[in-house]
């Protein structure tokens, strides 16, 4: 590659970033990161009527939450400003004006009633959809009388009607069409504003993209958007048009499969880190075994050539137990820290805040290794700070046992429990196993009820490490609890 990479990453802001807008800016960040280029970020609102208040923010937000940086773009800047289209409609316009003047455009002053009759008539006869050319030879006193009659026009390509349009895909390969299947299509809005294919190529040119980087439903429009470079004069840039993501049942990608935006991936407690490994691998490998990386690593080994043609498949449960790997493998500070804004939010209201980080930092590390997001440390927590109570009674007797073993054994405990000199986990080992031989109960069926008396829980932390940090007094006072709800007459 002689000529600096560049690639960039254009949203519309007419909604919020989900995975596959990500995944597209993540991969031409790479291609970037990985070639020493530059990762520009564009922000295409040219259609007004769809764009979504916050939405340039929310886009903004995901990149930099999943640590993508961009060299220019937004808040950034940089030579080729500004990066908002709609403060670029001058350079469309001149474009525009350009293409009519040598004969590669025109004026169409086809109103959107005769458009739509003109689709369902085609509809009814079977025929490919498309621009029936109507105005493309209009000459200067048809034009004229168009004009007086206060008709504002659009812009329209020229298509060549006969011949091949072809180019090299990066990842597909040798690709053409033929220029008959290719429509007459809008370059410029009756409005004023261009359509996605004008002001996309016009930019990417002014810009000096030396690599577009989209989705592979972009790979149809390819051939109309080489046309305009070569009716521009412009030089086009390298095109590889990443595979579709698919759910699980390879339907298209939907919020049924799990897709969601980035802001409610954050949200539900996704690490960006684990998020980015994630989409890394939705079309790209760098083996058939490796499956987590870290972001330099992902940059040291990324390349076009290991992106698949065939469809990604989306799978949350992939994504859920990478999420889980990642937590896991964070220091236990980093965990306690990650979990607090889930935990200021998602526990009790009636829990003192702030929370003491002190205590967190005795609790967090026992429920590290089974969380898989962020959003289910308060669940797993909150027993540390308030009773539970909820239980049902019969939780209490484990299998094999009966009501009356299952007092006995908490009796004997809390006994044995009072007399304890030393709270710690050596000691109460010493203490419960023999217990459970004396009881002539296996250690399993002596914790899992004590587990249930103290945590409220059938599953919980480890045993001993819990009670070490409620302290002997709380755990003396739910086992009396416990009891209280066995002795209590059923029915």
């Amino acid at each position: 590659m002689t000529n600096p990479v560049r690639t960039r990453f254009a949203p519309s802001p007419t909604g919020y970033p989900h995975v596959g807008n990500i995944r597209t800016a993540l991969f031409a960040w790479l291609f970037a990161r990985h070639n020493g280029g530059s990762f520009i970020v564009r922000i295409e609102d040219t259609d007004v009527a769809r764009t979504v208040e916050g939405a340039v923010e929310a886009i903004l937000d995901s990149l930099r939450w999943l640590g993508l940086d961009w060299d220019e773009g937004p808040e950034v800047g940089g030579k080729y400003a500004p990066y908002f289209q709609s403060q670029r409609l001058e350079l469309y316009h001149e474009a525009a004006q350009r293409l009519i003047a040598h004969g590669d455009a025109y004026y169409c002053y086809c109103s959107p009633e005769r458009l739509k009759e003109m689709r369902e008539e085609q509809v009814k006869h079977k025929q490919p959809p498309g621009y029936d050319r109507c105005c493309r030879d209009l000459g200067e006193l048809e034009q004229a009388a168009k004009e007086s009659d206060g008709i504002t026009p659009v812009v329209r390509l020229k298509t060549p009607l006969e011949g091949q349009t072809r180019f090299n895909d990066l990842i597909w390969g040798d690709v053409k069409f033929e220029n008959s299947t290719i429509d007459d299509l809008v370059l410029l809005k009756s409005d004023g504003y261009p359509t996605y294919h004008l002001a996309n190529v016009v930019d990417d040119y002014e810009m000096k993209i030396s690599h577009v980087i989209r989705g592979e439903e972009w790979l149809s429009s390819t051939p109309r958007h080489l046309l305009l470079y070569q009716a521009l004069g412009y030089e086009p840039p390298q095109f590889a048009h990443l595979p579709t993501i698919l759910g699980p049942d390879r339907a298209k990608l939907s919020k049924r499969h799990g897709a969601a935006s980035v802001a409610e991936y954050r949200e539900q407690g996704y690490l960006p880190e684990a998020l980015l490994n994630f989409l890394a691998l939705l079309g790209w490998s760098l083996d058939d075994k490796t499956e987590i990386f870290s972001l330099e690593e992902l940059i040291k080994n990324f390349s076009l050539e290991r992106v698949n043609k065939t469809a990604a498949i989306f799978n949350q449960d992939k994504l859920s137990w990478m999420n889980g790997m990642y937590l896991r493998n964070l220091t236990p500070e980093d965990f306690v820290q990650r979990s607090l804004p889930f935990l200021e939010s998602g526990l009790p209201p009636q829990i003192k805040r702030p929370l003491d980080i002190n205590y967190l930092r005795q609790i967090l590390p026992l429920v590290q290794e089974r969380t898989k997001t962020l959003t289910e440390v308060p669940d797993l927590i909150k027993f540390f700070f308030i009773e539970e109570s909820d239980y049902p009674s019969d939780s209490l007797i484990g299998k094999g046992m009966t009501r009356e073993s299952a007092i006995k054994a908490l009796e004997s405990a809390r006994l044995k429990l009072v007399d304890l000199a030393v709270f710690d986990e050596a000691s109460l080992e010493s203490l419960l196993r023999p217990l459970a031989v004396e009881l002539e109960l296996k250690p399993g069926q002596l914790f899992g009820t004590l587990r249930v008396a103290i945590t409220g829980r059938t599953v919980a932390p480890p045993l001993f490490q819990t009670m070490i940090v409620l302290g002997k007094e709380r755990c003396l006072s739910r086992i009396e609890t416990a009891l209280a709800r066995l002795r209590k007459p059923s029915g």
